[in-house]
């Protein structure tokens, strides 16, 4: 296999770099070759200020061995690298864009579509399967859920629902978007595809990362079998007790969904959000959120206040239905345009 100018045999595992053309960026690299199977792609950092995800990653990629799969995982902890480098928000630091937006990207763009074109033209035709993990800003809290696309080929999304189904979250939100986001974009170029979201606030614990880890590791129990998992928890235990504009993927040669198997243990109780609204504010001002995310609220509760520099009330953020609080800012700055509330519809 050759992932940029990396070259990786069967029972390789080698890290790298691969350039960012045009800029003086390069993007984290590990690669861990196994047998001739499938390759799974995992990424984290797409967005600079989530901090579980990019924790996580580097974990697993020293952890995996190539003796553990059938096949190839990919794993790249920080997407966007100018962001991280600077420790500023989530956005790309030159022009201020959203990564999550700008998928394809394009090589004659500014710094952010460059690097979405990197992934698009050098990771993505890799993979066969796509876990992309992510977390709340650092103004933001959040729920654990997982995300994958509902209207693309119906064997992607059959796949894709499967590799949810093995993450530990109560809700699972069936995306409508097929532009903008890596993921969304993967899924609907014929790479199943998920996004975890766990954390928030600008901080990780060990907690959370080990149960992001564990979830990548059943997802891929799903995708190279259980005889692998049976291995990868014992390295994982012993490791603990040490302290083309349209890239490959086409849906057909997926690994087929089984009956009994698209709901494993951990998808058990799993509710399925179709509708999920994200409000942002109307203008600046104090934001004072009334529930917390995961909270269930009732049709036309009110999720929170603006207020102005004087205290005045000056916006009531109300629940169009009944829903569940996946995430909210909770800084009490809130600029204009920006998120406050984002809930799922039950």
């Amino acid at each position: 296999m050759r992932i940029g100018s990396m070259e990786i045999g069967p029972g390789e595992k080698k890290a790298g770099w691969i350039p960012v053309e045009g800029t003086s960026w390069r993007l984290p690299v590990t690669v861990i070759c196994g047998g001739a199977g499938k390759t799974t792609l995992i990424t984290a950092g797409i967005h600079s200020a989530e901090h579980v995800g990019v924790q996580a990653v580097i974990e697993l990629a020293g952890e995996l061995q190539p003796s553990e799969l059938d096949g190839t995982v990919i794993l790249v902890p920080v997407v966007n690298v100018s962001g991280y480098g600077y420790r500023g928000t989530s956005m790309v630091r030159e022009d201020g864009k959203n990564l999550n937006r700008e998928f394809p990207g394009s090589r004659e763009g500014t710094t952010a579509e460059k690097i979405c074109r990197t992934v698009t033209d050098i990771l993505f035709p890799a993979a066969d399967y796509y876990i992309d993990l992510h977390c709340g800003d650092y103004f933001e809290d959040l729920y654990p859920y997982v995300y994958y696309v509902g209207p693309v080929e119906e064997k992607v999304r059959e796949v894709a629902r499967a590799m949810a189904s093995c993450v530990d979250v109560k809700y699972v939100v069936e995306s409508q978007i097929t532009t903008g986001g890596a993921y969304n974009y993967a899924s609907a170029a014929g790479i199943p595809s998920v996004l975890l979201e766990r954390g928030g606030r600008g901080l990780w614990s060990r907690a959370e990362v080990d149960a992001d880890k564990a979830d990548v590791r059943r997802v891929l129990e799903h995708i190279y079998g259980s005889a692998w998992m049976a291995e990868s928890e014992q390295a994982g235990r012993a490791d603990n007790g040490r302290q083309s504009e349209q890239p490959a993927g086409d849906g057909k040669n997926i690994r087929p969904v089984e009956a009994g198997q698209a709901m494993r243990q951990a998808g058990v109780g799993q509710t399925v959000l179709t509708d999920v609204r994200y409000i942002d504010a109307p203008g600046s001002g104090c934001w004072y959120p009334f529930f917390s995310a995961g909270d269930i609220c009732g049709k036309g509760a009110v999720l929170g206040e603006v207020r102005d520099y004087f205290g005045n009330v000056i916006h009531i953020c109300r629940a169009a239905e009944r829903c569940v609080i996946l995430y909210q800012t909770v800084s009490l700055n809130l600029p204009a345009g920006s998120p406050m509330v984002a809930y799922g519809v039950l």
